[in-house]
């Protein structure tokens, strides 16, 4: 039998940037190769406040599971487009409030299945998987997961920068949709991705596109808030990501409002 891990070598197109290891890069981490620090510096070059706009977003994902998990109560989580391990992981914030949380993570990046052992660390009481797939293929996403979450019992979704690699043509919508369909009452979507409306951060994704093996689709606040359509939104609503239910007494680095977020649920 084929190791898994020996096929995401395979796969891992150390010739071409790869968006969780451009995003690595970004946060500063090591868990990259030559090909995405060049390509996250040609990012920085063309709108330096990228790097900020990454921190945000990966602190927004922080304060949804806080909130998810400690005031609405959601012990189940599955993390699309998880990203290459972190501080502060999803498991680790759901699990710190509540031991028994379930988390599944998905991602379809080699180098994230490489690493897949360490987003495995789970408390005793609660567990954690990882998912081979893509966000094209739900379907196969909600089998894999229910190996792991009881589909019967609300679940959050998360969903942080994944819709954006998904064009129109592929209907992302319709993905998200698909994947909200089957999960019941009381569960929720976290979602956020960025926007098309700074001159500087189009020119980069741009650039970004002619030579990474995924490319990102920058949308409106409009299209993206429209992802929520059929859920009831939380206060704020859909906002700029460092609007979000900030920190009291953290006040979020200034960038360029490129990013936005919310958090909704299916009542």
């Amino acid at each position: 039998m084929t190791d898994p891990r020996e096929e995401a070598g395979a796969r891992l197109q150390t010739d071409r940037p790869h968006s969780a290891r451009v995003w690595n890069y970004l946060l500063g981490g090591k868990d990259n190769y030559p090909v995405d620090s060049e390509a996250g510096d040609v990012i920085l070059t063309t709108f330096p406040e990228f790097a900020a706009v990454a921190r945000l977003q990966r602190r927004f994902l922080a304060r949804a599971v806080r909130f998810l998990a400690g005031e609405v109560g959601i012990r189940q989580f599955l993390d699309i487009g998880t990203g290459l391990p972190t501080a502060d992981n999803t498991h680790e914030l759901a699990q710190r409030i509540a031991p028994e949380s379930r988390i599944v993570y998905v991602d379809n990046d080699p180098l994230v299945l490489t690493h897949a052992r360490a987003l495995l660390t789970s408390t005793r009481e609660g567990a954690c998987a990882y998912v081979d797939a893509d966000v094209r293929h739900p379907e196969r996403i909600l089998a894999e997961a229910a190996r792991t979450l009881d589909l019967s019992r609300p679940v959050a979704l998360t969903a942080l920068g994944i819709m954006g690699q998904i064009s129109d043509a592929e209907r992302p919508a319709e993905l998200l949709d698909t994947l909200m369909a089957a999960l019941p009452r009381g569960s929720c979507l976290a979602l956020s991705d960025g926007t098309d409306n700074n001159e500087a951060l189009n020119r980069a994704v741009q650039v970004y596109n002619g030579q990474s093996a995924n490319t990102y689709h920058l949308r409106s606040p409009q299209e993206i808030a429209a992802f929520f359509t059929g859920l009831d939104l939380v206060d704020p609503g859909v906002v700029a990501t460092a609007s979000w239910r900030p920190d009291a007494g953290r006040p979020e680095e200034p960038t360029a409002d490129v990013s936005v977020c919310g958090v909704a649920a299916k009542n």
